[in-house]
């Protein structure tokens, strides 16, 4: 089987926010679809080690804010590559406590929407939430960023909870050259530079400066290692 098929399956990036009582938290997906119109109905799949995925349990009430195009990528790592049961991954970050009690995450969002559970299917790993959509606001005009484009233009990666990970292969890894970060698994590709932080093509690792940062989770020069 060629997995690289399912890199041709269309998603969007979202920021899905669940609290239950003081608890807040959030996380990227990108799981996040329409699944019928009378009433209004969506799903998303959660990893069921993710803390979102037990508050989403809990209250039955989650939010997501739909990213815009031109979302950092250090926005996304720390949603996506961070835990909330190690600390509060919205600290710092604009947000506001919807009606259904779930936090909404505004910055870099050009619209939301807050769900009520009405339904969950078990997934093995993930659990398939369905609900209604009981508010929504379009917060700017813009381009949505999609799963493609984090992709293959952010040259983003994606976390191993998530439905859509899979696993690279040796040789696949060896292909993309040079320095992986060990945290979350961005590739350092001298010919590309890394945009993100204003380093320009055909810089070599060894010439990054000092303080220069992975641009998808915030790792170190010392977290990568040649491969």
């Amino acid at each position: 089987m060629d997995s690289k098929a399912l890199y041709r399956i269309s998603y969007g990036l979202y920021v899905i926010g669940a609290g239950n009582g003081d608890m807040y938290n959030a996380q990227i997906a990108n799981t996040l679809i329409q699944v019928a119109s009378q009433p209004v109905t969506v799903s998303v799949c959660l990893n069921k080690n993710n803390f979102t995925h037990d508050l989403v349990e809990q209250s039955r009430f989650f939010s997501a804010s739909i990213l815009a195009q031109d979302t950092p990528l250090g926005f996304i790592g720390g949603l996506g590559f961070k835990s909330g049961r190690e600390g509060d991954k919205l600290k710092g970050l604009t947000w506001k406590k919807g009606q259904t009690g779930a936090p909404i995450v505004t910055d870099n969002a050009l619209a939301y929407l807050e769900v009520k559970v009405t339904a969950q299917a078990d997934a093995g790993t993930h659990t398939i939430f369905i609900g209604e959509v009981i508010e929504a606001e379009v917060l700017r005009e813009g381009e949505p960023l999609t799963y493609a484009y984090y992709q293959q233009v952010k040259r983003g990666t994606t976390p191993k909870t998530a439905p859509s990970y899979i696993e690279k292969k040796r040789e696949e890894v060896v292909k993309m050259d040079k320095y992986e970060c060990s945290v979350c698994g961005y590739i350092y590709d001298p010919e590309a530079g890394d945009p993100e932080n204003k380093i320009p093509p055909k810089t070599p690792f060894e010439k990054l400066p000092a303080d220069w940062t992975c641009p998808v989770c915030g790792a170190g020069k010392n977290e990568f290692h040649k491969v």
